[in-house]
């Protein structure tokens, strides 16, 4: 298992409080999660029959959800949507939809991209930017980036699929914090010219990531190649029901667009308060960069509160943002400590 100052590589991904706490046996209870990029307010369970959870998922629910999913996601139509149980297990099969040979990634950005590029036959390379995809045959672009929140236009992204599609190559966007981004820059609609693929998680915005339920947009029969590799009943029924609510009640999304944006304002506003540099981020999240990152890791990890870290960027951090008011106190008495014992 990978190590990193001390760390093991779970940590590396966020969300496994059970490492945090080996880590830190003697941290203070409860321990508060700011280590991934999930709406802490999340969607408010309706609710369910016990028949959801008792019968196979039905056909017309997943239909219904993948409709629902392609008119709030901007997508042509239903048939350019497959549902999933998450974003994570359509990551290799999307990969394996272009011919195996060199794959850019654009990066630094969520690491399994590469890793599911590899299982899919890739040679993997890490790019700083559109640029420099050379001749790559897969391209893969996370948009608005994890960790940094960088942007790409939608007009730059359709030029790359049109110079892909010339060679028969395949982009790959992920658009996993596109809810909290600004109108415009999905590349959702654009999926019908035939070699764009682009990955939706619904977890994370709708702050239900233990749903399992995400999406891939694409043509019709690059979605059909996809559905046919996940097989039937490919999401829960459960899900089913849940995501089609969510991904409908327009007044719940615009309401939390507006509050998580007010969220990270305050949480830039702490963080610099204790002398740290916002260098990027969404909504969601926010990234640090401080010569100090060892020592405010470990310094929040004894007040229970776990942050992301990052193997490749020894200076980085990365903030959720906290969940109460109660958590926001907590996190303001960690900075405020660790700023005044620099």
């Amino acid at each position: 298992m990978l190590t990193f100052g001390g760390f093991q590589e779970p940590l590396f991904h966020g969300g496994d409080l059970s490492a945090a706490r080996r880590l830190f046996p003697d941290a203070v209870e409860p321990f508060i999660d700011l280590s991934t990029g999930i709406n802490p307010q999340p969607y408010p369970l309706p609710r369910l029959s016990a028949e959801l959870f008792a019968r196979l998922p039905d056909s017309t629910a997943l239909e219904r959800l993948a409709a629902v999913a392609a008119t709030t996601y901007g997508a042509p139509a239903a048939d350019c949507v497959v549902a999933a149980p998450g974003t994570q297990p359509l990551l290799a099969l999307v990969a394996a939809l272009a011919r195996p040979g060199r794959a850019a990634i654009i990066a630094p950005t969520y690491s399994e991209h590469a890793r599911a590029a590899a299982l899919a036959g890739h040679s993997v390379g890490e790019v700083g930017d559109l640029g420099a995809i050379g001749d790559a045959a897969l391209v893969i672009v996370t948009n608005p980036n994890n960790p940094d929140g960088r942007l790409f236009a939608r007009n730059d992204l359709v030029d790359i699929a049109r110079r892909l599609r010339g060679r028969g190559g395949l982009l790959v966007v992920d658009e996993a914090f596109m809810d909290v981004a600004a109108p415009g820059l999905s590349l959702a609609g654009e999926v019908r010219r035939g070699n764009a693929v682009v990955l939706r998680s619904f977890g994370k915005f709708f702050g239900l990531a233990g749903l399992r339920l995400g999406f891939a947009l694409a043509a019709p029969p690059l979605a059909a190649r996809l559905a046919a590799q996940l097989g039937p009943w490919p999401v829960s029924g459960p899900a089913l029901a849940v995501g089609a609510k969510a991904l409908t009640d327009r007044a719940w999304i615009d309401r939390t667009r507006r509050r998580l944006g007010k969220a990270a304002a305050r949480l830039d506003a702490m963080l610099r308060k204790a002398g740290l540099d916002v260098i990027g981020g969404t909504a969601l999240f926010r990234l640090i960069e401080t010569r100090n990152a060892d020592a405010l890791f470990r310094h929040c990890g004894r007040a229970g509160i776990l942050i992301r870290l990052f193997p490749d960027h020894a200076n980085w951090l990365r903030f959720g943002l906290p969940g109460s008011e109660r958590n926001w106190r907590r996190l303001q008495i960690a900075m405020a400590a660790f700023s005044a014992n620099r």
